[in-house]
């Protein structure tokens, strides 16, 4: 892994903070395309811990709203019970679109960063 595309990793994990604060701060897409970010290195980001945090974070906010009574759903009202479900909808599609922002560059085949001639 670059060791340059750390701050990457940084940047979303702060983001993740930001978006619990009600600030949507990070279009992914963008950031990769400013940055211009290599195909290999969108793959690595793929794979990695923090996408699969954003991942969990995105179904366990899916449960929140879906709501339920067994054990799983109150621990997930104790944890998220004092963000409003409205907010948690508006959290849960901005941390789904960073993946999705991903792999919408892989999937397109369009290779961030590069000018298409």
């Amino acid at each position: 892994m670059n060791s340059n595309f750390h701050e990457v990793y940084n940047d979303v994990e702060k983001a993740i903070d930001y978006a619990f604060n009600g600030q949507f701060v990070l279009k992914f897409y963008d950031y990769l395309k400013i940055r211009g970010t290599k195909r290999v290195e969108v793959e690595e980001f793929i794979q990695s811990a923090t996408a699969n945090e954003l991942s969990n974070l995105v179904m366990d906010l899916d449960d929140y709203l879906e709501g339920g009574a067994d054990e799983i759903h109150k621990q997930l009202r104790e944890a998220y019970g004092h963000i409003p479900k409205p907010e948690a909808r508006k959290i849960r599609n901005y941390l789904y679109g960073i993946p999705e922002d991903a792999w919408k560059s892989i999937v397109t085949g369009k290779q961030i960063g590069r000018a298409h001639v």
